[in-house]
């Protein structure tokens, strides 16, 4: 799992949101909300578990990105729905979407922080799944 990576897969869901917004289009809300369908949730569930799951950054990031999906789903569901109002200010900079996604970002550096270098480079390199989306 490359965190790098990871932090910017994470970043786009934005992108995806806003992309759906201006087209009028649905998305997957169902799988949004689930915190273990995209890589960094499989690696979060699965490898990262396995190796990381004692620390107190791993189990921080888990709770992160689970509050993360949750606030998405919310979203996809909004656009779902067609209140696009609705989505747009949950998408806004004081909304509870964005205050998750911050959350992720800053739970993904703490591990990093805590793993080091050298062990992240080891994540980055051990991971079959390398992206977060």
């Amino acid at each position: 799992m490359n965190l790098d990576e990871a932090i910017e897969r994470h970043m786009e869901w934005k992108v995806v949101f806003r992309a759906a917004l201006e087209g009028r289009q649905t998305v997957d809300a169902a799988t949004i909300r689930r915190d273990n369908c995209c890589a960094l949730g499989k690696w979060l569930h699965g490898e990262g578990a396995a190796r990381y799951g004692r620390k107190a950054s791993f189990a921080e990031l888990l709770t992160s990105h689970e509050t993360f999906h949750r606030e998405a789903g919310k979203v996809a569901e909004a656009i779902n729905a067609r209140d696009y109002a609705g989505a747009e200010k949950m998408l806004g900079v004081w909304g509870e979407y964005m205050d998750a996604s911050l959350a992720v970002v800053d739970a993904i550096e703490a591990l990093q922080m805590d793993l080091g270098p050298a062990a992240t480079a080891v994540v980055a390199a051990g991971g079959a799944a390398r992206v977060h989306g």
